[in-house]
């Protein structure tokens, strides 16, 4: 009989180690079969003495557990009624026949010796690789210095095991092509070909391949179009607000997806409870579509692992959990924040967010690595953090946890090669990009003000970066001819008069931006910019130059769309030197004399006014219904667009 990944780590301990730790999972398994109805047999708590010093300790004991259906809860381990004993009796057979076997003093089943891969814990400066070459059978356990609460060790492990359990979920085929169904993978392939192909023009020298715009390009229809976030659901009887109150029960189905925990949102007017489960499993969450920054960690690492690429879940003792993804053509881990459609910003949460980061580890389907160092530029401030458990337990653990027996010699070769790199990476000084300085996008501003979260602009700190300028190219010189559309259902502009050149994210090809941002209301099905909660006013400029090109404005045209409501306002400027002149943004196109004869000009937008607690609402540029996206022409969904003629100087 074939045995399982876990009974067969299990089988890798010494003969006397075996027999000890089986006949406690047996006791487990068979009083549950005995009892089946008695809920004390049910659930095993972690500060145990037994479970503590005889089980968590051995190689493959809490795995077993796990396989046989036990799920963690805060204190215990426990069989939930949706279990399958079927598994459990499977999983018990298995680990009885080997027993007995050993008993009668048979030859135990050889398994495959377990070459450990190198992972890094501690500081990055101490923590030295193991040989690849190193081969070893011997059972996890705790090493001479042991942590100083051992409560602490065993809720730390439990998480690593949960977790490590948890990714082998993205492995499933079946899985894997449910995903794919539900991904634009064509359209995503075309549009990261063709990012690639104008990086190449920009930069004959440039290294990036195909998988790293693709992964770009992910992460926009991720958030942008697949996946929504949730605070609080709209009520489900009048869609008015809720908030959060006590929670409710979990069903059996709610269980079944992995959903502990269901929150109750609740409508005062209505006296009505939604409810929202928390689910884990990402087969459901392919279905939902929405959650926190959990659900979309896991959603997304499986689209990743759908599409082929190599992805890994990272887990952040401070409350968060994101993705990073291998790039083959740069050699290196890449963070990936699919909440805020980011991109290689490690520093952005230690930075940005102002986290005080611990411990940040990441899980794969081969092998558990220590990865905080990635993600902070302050190393002695993070090792006076790491206090829960300690680093040499730590090390062991991870080391004890990999799944290095089924892995062929030249993956081994390779995992620990790549490890070497993010070690040398990890000890390299790092200093903040202009992307990992900003706070928080996802939530609302009270949530992410709670977890302390939040840049200065959200605080209504008055915060501006220059960024983008239009000028004109080769054959927008030639043509004499400067024409920008924007359209914010597709959340991209198209220069027409530059071969119809595509920019995507509104942000891109912005001047400067204060207390913004691009809401996408899911629920609802519109898009537009607006301000960020709790700022008072907000601003966005565009900037136009043609003074490097020795042009000028012969005649200039203009059109901009936004909305108010309440006593919601938005006022539409040009700024050419000393003069500016005010215009309409009631989307129809309209020509201005004024800026004739300037050689560069600034359009601005502010947005203030508005009432109560969503007044920040009530201001809108670009608003647009989602549903506009696959029906209308270009033309008509443009929403912002400037024409413009040229002359010379």
């Amino acid at each position: 009989m074939a045995l399982s990944p876990a009974v067969t780590t299990l089988c890798e301990n010494a003969n006397e180690v075996f027999l000890d730790v089986a006949k406690l999972l047996l006791t487990y398994a068979d009083n549950i079969l005995r009892y089946p109805n008695e809920e004390k047999y049910r659930s095993i708590r972690i500060g145990n003495p037994t479970f503590s010093t005889k089980l968590l300790p051995i190689k493959g004991a809490v795995e077993c557990l796990f396989e046989m259906g036990f799920e963690e809860a805060e204190t215990h381990l426990v069989f939930p009624r949706s279990a399958s004993v079927e598994q459990l009796k499977l999983i018990r057979d298995s680990i009885a026949a080997e027993s007995d076997q050993r008993l009668r003093g048979e030859q135990p089943v050889q398994t495959t010796a377990q070459v450990v891969a190198p992972s890094a814990s501690a500081s990055p400066s101490s923590s030295v690789p193991e040989s690849s070459a190193a081969a070893s059978s011997q059972p996890v356990t705790p090493p001479s210095s042991q942590p100083s609460s051992l409560e602490n060790s065993m809720s730390f492990f439990l998480t690593l095991q949960s977790n490590f359990q948890h990714v082998m979920l993205y492995e499933n085929p079946e899985l894997q092509q449910k995903a794919r169904s539900h991904i634009p993978h064509q359209q995503l392939s075309y549009a990261a070909e063709h990012k690639l192909k104008e990086a190449k023009e920009a930069d004959p020298e440039c290294k990036l391949g195909i998988e790293d715009f693709l992964v770009l390009e992910l992460l926009r229809w991720f958030k942008q179009d697949f996946f929504s976030w949730v605070d609080c659901l709209p009520c489900s009887q009048c869609k008015g607000p809720t908030h959060n109150a006590l929670p409710l029960s979990a069903t059996p189905d709610d269980i079944r997806w992995g959903a502990q925990r269901v929150e109750n949102h609740y409508c005062q007017n209505c006296q009505l409870s939604t409810r929202f489960p928390r689910y884990n499993n990402p087969e459901k969450l392919l279905e939902t579509r929405r959650g926190r920054c959990g659900e979309w960690a896991n959603c997304f690492t499986l689209c990743c692992r759908a599409l082929g690429l190599e992805a890994r879940y990272i887990w952040d003792s401070t409350d968060h959990v994101w993705t990073e993804i291998y790039s083959m053509s740069q050699r290196r881990w890449l963070h990936c924040d699919s909440c805020e459609n980011g991109c290689d910003n490690p520093l952005l949460y230690e930075v940005g967010w102002g986290k005080k980061l611990a411990y940040v580890l990441a899980f794969s389907k081969d092998q558990v690595v220590d990865v905080t160092w990635r993600y902070s530029c302050k190393h002695p401030e993070v090792l006076t953090r790491r206090t829960k458990v300690q680093e040499a337990w730590l090390l062991h653990t991870i080391t004890g946890l990999n799944r290095q027996q089924s892995l062929s010699p030249d993956r081994k070769k390779e995992l620990t090669e790549r490890l070497l790199v993010e070690l040398v990476e990890f000890i390299s000084p790092k200093k903040p990009k202009a992307g990992e300085l900003g706070g928080r996008n996802s939530g609302s501003l009270a949530w992410r003000m709670a977890r302390g979260e939040t840049s200065k602009a959200d605080a209504g700190t008055s915060t501006q970066a220059t960024g983008y300028v239009f000028t004109p190219t080769e054959k927008e010189k030639s043509d004499r001819l400067l024409h920008v559309r924007y359209s914010a259902t597709k959340d991209q502009y198209c220069r027409v008069s530059n071969n119809s050149e595509v920019i995507q994210s509104w942000d891109q090809c912005v001047w400067s931006k204060e207390s913004v941002f691009r809401k996408v209301e899911q629920d609802w099905q519109m898009v537009y910019i607006a301000r960020t909660e709790g700022s008072p006013v907000g601003k966005v400029c565009w900037k136009f130059d043609f003074s490097p090109a020795g042009m000028k404005i012969k005649s200039f045209s203009i059109m901009a769309s936004s909305q108010t409501f309440h006593s919601g306002k938005v006022c539409w400027l040009l700024e050419a030197g000393q003069s500016t002149t005010e215009f309409s943004g009631d989307g129809k196109m309209q020509s201005v004399q004024s800026l004739s004869g300037s050689s560069e000009f600034i359009v601005v937008a502010g947005l203030s006014g508005g009432e109560e607690e969503t007044s920040w609402q009530h201001s809108q540029l670009f608003r647009r219904s989602l549903k506009e996206k696959e029906t209308e022409t270009e033309t008509e969904e443009s929403s912002f667009e400037i024409l413009i003629h040229l002359e010379d100087a």
